[in-house]
C-alpha cells in the first residue's frame, strides 16, 4: 500500500488555530470524517482521545501522529493539519506540536497499523520535510508536499 493514498486533499488543513490538544484532536476528527459518511467526528474523536490517554503520540520536533482504531472500517484513512501556533502535546522533547498527522485504522489492522506509523515517523523525522510543511500557506500546497514525500513509502 502506498501510504500517500491514505490522505485526500479535503483532509488537509493549513494554518488551523487549535489552542489545545483536545481541540486539535477534535479538528482532526472532523477532517477524518470528511468524505466518510458512515463516520461521525464524535466517534473518531473518542478513538483518538482514548489512544492519547495511553500515552502521547507526539514524536518530537513539533510532530504528533495521533491514531485510533474503529470497528467496522475496511480501510485506513489519514488527515493532516498544520497549526498556526504549536500546542502542548506532552511531547518527550517538550517542544510544542504544530504538525499533526492523524490515522484511523480498522481494528484488525494490527501489523499494518504499526507499519504505517513507522513509515510516517520516518518521513516526519526529516528536518527539511518538516520545514517545507511549515512554510506552506495553503491546503493545496500542504497536500502536494505531503503526498510527494509519502508516495515514496509503502507498507
Amino acid at each position: 500500500m502506498d501510504i500517500s493514498e491514505l490522505i485526500i486533499k479535503d483532509r488537509t488543513l493549513c494554518n488551523a488555530s487549535a489552542q489545545s490538544k483536545k481541540r486539535a484532536l477534535e479538528q482532526l476528527s472532523e477532517l477524518l470524517a470528511t468524505s466518510s459518511p458512515n463516520l461521525t467526528p464524535e466517534e473518531i474523536s473518542t478513538s483518538l482521545i482514548d489512544r492519547e490517554r495511553l500515552g502521547s503520540t507526539a514524536l518530537g520536533h513539533g510532530v504528533a501522529l495521533p491514531h485510533g482504531r474503529l470497528h467496522g472500517r475496511e480501510h485506513a484513512i489519514g488527515a493532516f493539519m498544520k497549526l498556526q501556533k504549536g500546542i502542548d502535546f506532552d511531547s518527550v522533547d517538550k517542544q510544542p506540536v504544530d504538525l499533526l498527522y492523524a490515522l484511523l485504522v480498522p481494528e484488525h489492522f494490527t501489523d499494518t497499523h504499526l507499519n504505517i506509523i513507522s513509515e510516517l515517523a520516518e518521513v516526519f523525522s526529516n528536518n527539511q520535510f518538516r520545514e517545507e510543511l511549515r512554510e506552506c500557506n495553503s491546503n493545496e500546497e500542504l497536500y502536494e508536499i505531503l503526498t510527494n514525500a509519502l508516495s515514496k513509502k509503502t507498507v
